[in-house]
């Protein structure tokens, strides 16, 4: 099977979605070496709006990251499109379909800080104080959330981290921040207002970042020299921990990578299956249906995460409402990953709704 011409792979043109879309086209490539795979980059609403200043009250409408690439899709300009599934609507527009789901990356959070020793070393004893201004902080590595100095400051524009941040610690303040993650990185170390911020796992390794360690936010080593210049190094003097799901649940989707699809397209369809790992679709499929059972989407304060244990879906799942969160988790077989995800939302529903 030949299309006889490029096949064009729509993606953001962020350094972590391009990272993840050349992945993409590198195990397609693998699979088929007589086709050809081109990437085509999308300026998308949501690379719009992470140049502007962010409102703390503003909501963002849903599709923000994905609705251009979908558009192109539609308009025969791209053959597939690679999102980070966190970021896809539960509803997917008439004519298109999910084709594939990659292999899960690492779910977990990172709670992401200033080096306490690296501070120390560059206070400067006679340098001018501002009034009102706060003091430089930074921290020993595994800080922790309830570490943390009271009042202290995380910078997140993510409602579901804000939720659970300010669930664990109601003296903390959340503060918006925008642009990606070496963008973020880059404002974490230099503003002094800001003590912590909280990124994905994956998505960090998918920059080409590592944790040492004594906790240094540094260069991946496994990379080989030529991989790691792909990337551009993180800034020096952060430090990091890693959250795991049992403590700080992730988004719904989070580590998965997605490959939609024209519903139909039999010839681009068999290509994306090659990609696709069962035991991640299923979990994605009952965190999915969570969502959308709970009318939500990416913007919403839930979180959930569902795992294959044996024959089983494990998934835990957290809603805020009003400021009143809810935990709950369920468990099913494997293929009944849809009917899972709606029936633990229809039971948490019901939970908001008592007396």
């Amino acid at each position: 099977m030949s299309l006889n011409r490029p096949i064009l792979i729509a993606t953001r043109g962020s350094a972590l979605a391009l990272a993840q879309s050349r992945q993409v086209q590198s195990h397609l490539q693998a699979a088929f070496p007589g086709e050809r795979f081109e990437l085509e980059v999308i300026r998308t609403t949501g690379d719009a709006l992470q140049t502007s200043a962010p409102s703390a009250s503003e909501t963002l409408p849903k599709g923000l990251f994905t609705k251009e690439l979908e558009v192109a899709l539609l308009e025969g300009r791209a053959d597939l499109a690679v999102h980070s599934l966190k970021d896809l609507p539960t509803e997917l527009p008439d004519g298109l379909a999910l084709g594939a789901v990659c292999p899960r990356a690492d779910v977990r959070e990172v709670l992401l800080y200033r080096d306490g020793v690296r501070v120390a070393a560059e206070k400067n004893p006679v340098a001018d104080w501002v009034p009102g201004s706060k003091e430089r902080s930074g921290f020993g590595p595994g800080l922790m959330l309830e570490d943390l100095p009271e009042g202290a400051v995380v910078a997140t524009s993510s409602t579901r981290r804000s939720a659970l941040v300010k669930a664990m610690r109601p003296d903390i303040s959340v503060v918006p921040i925008r642009g990606n993650v070496g963008t973020r990185l880059t404002k974490l170390l230099q503003d002094d207002g800001i003590d912590a911020t909280l990124l994905a796992a994956a998505g960090l390794s998918r920059l080409g970042f590592d944790l040492s360690p004594k906790a240094v936010l540094r260069p991946d080593y496994r990379l080989t020299p030529a991989q790691r210049s792909v990337f551009d190094p993180p800034p020096e003097g952060i430090l990091g921990t890693i959250l795991e799901p049992e403590e700080f649940l992730p988004a719904v989707g989070q580590g998965a990578v997605a490959l939609e699809i024209r519903a139909g397209d039999a010839e681009i369809g068999s290509m994306v299956s090659v990609l696709n790992h069962f035991n991640t679709h299923q979990a994605v499929l009952a965190e999915r249906a969570f969502l959308r059972g709970m009318g939500g989407g990416c913007q919403s304060p839930i979180a959930g995460y569902a795992r294959v244990v044996g024959h089983q879906l494990h998934l835990r799942v957290a809603v805020f409402r009003d400021g009143v969160g809810r935990w709950d988790e369920a468990k099913a077989a494997v293929r009944e990953a849809d009917r899972l995800g709606s029936q633990l939302a229809e039971r948490l529903l019901a939970s908001f709704v008592r007396p």
